[in-house]
């Protein structure tokens, strides 16, 4: 019973929001990219374990800092998941991911793995220090990498780099609204360093960066669907920018997700050019 009980705070504990995002980001990119039925499954399993496994690492190592700062909106901290269960999910994980990987062929895997990992180390302390951002500019520049590299296929420069600009966007964004809590604990990355107004602005300038590579960088330079998913991005971060600057507000992260949902919509339109 405790088991079936403690489904919902694992999903929770497991970041769904960019969890989901990420997943469905390079799935459809798999779609676009013309994969297979089974490759395109072998790039959902992939993503999805090693997200879920980020995911649920960070709430397994932040256990005794976010019980310090009273996050009871986090499963642990709140008392409906244990430490042990949310670290056994996150080792199967990752576990499971290495296999599923694979089926896209070593050097894809390679690169999965090492963004992967980055994730991981992000989580073990990378977050505390000034290079905070590098591991989402590598980790988000290679998940694309690796589903391109699956075809087998060269990944092109504009889509590493939309990558990277977005990872490192959503970092800046998602920080925002807990830099107090973090700070009191310690935990001094690059947004921490500039503060809510420099983040945000680093946020808005990366985000809207990335959203112009995708619209701009493809062969044969932007159609009319680019232009219009750029103006649509644009309208949205500033949107969720403007009220991020509430104390505690949550806003940027989420028009990071909305400029995610563009970003596959543009994706489906320009993956076949890839």
């Amino acid at each position: 019973m405790r088991q079936i009980v403690a489904i919902g705070p694992l999903i929770r504990a497991c970041h769904p929001e960019p969890t989901l995002a990420v997943t469905a980001t390079l799935t459809a990119l798999a779609v676009a990219t013309g994969r297979s039925l089974p490759g395109v499954l072998a790039v959902f399993g992939a993503i999805l374990t090693g997200q879920l496994s980020i995911g649920w690492s960070n709430d397994w190592i932040d256990a005794a800092r976010d019980a310090r700062t009273g996050r009871r909106d986090k499963p642990v901290p709140a008392g409906e998941l244990s430490v042990r269960a949310v670290r056994t999910a996150a080792l199967v994980a990752v576990a499971a991911c290495v296999p599923l990987s694979l089926l896209s062929g070593w050097w894809a895997a390679l690169v999965h793995l090492i963004a992967v990992a980055c994730g991981w180390a992000y989580n073990l302390g990378l977050k505390s220090t000034v290079v905070s951002p590098l591991p989402y500019a590598f980790a988000f520049g290679a998940a694309p990498a690796f589903v391109v590299l699956g075809l087998p296929g060269t990944p092109p420069v504009w889509l590493v780099a939309a990558g990277s600009l977005l990872g490192t966007g959503a970092h800046f964004a998602n920080v925002i609204p807990d830099l107090a809590d973090d700070e009191a604990t310690g935990i001094r990355g690059l947004p921490h360093r500039i503060g809510a107004t420099g983040s945000t602005i680093a946020a808005g300038i990366l985000l809207a960066g990335a959203t112009a590579v995708l619209a701009f960088g493809p062969p044969g330079g932007p159609d009319v669907a680019g232009v219009a998913g750029l103006a649509i991005a644009l309208v949205v971060l500033g949107s969720g920018l403007l009220r991020g600057r509430r104390a505690g507000s949550r806003a940027p992260f989420r028009s990071v997700l909305v400029v995610a949902v563009i970003d596959i919509a543009l994706l489906l339109v320009t993956g076949v050019r890839i």
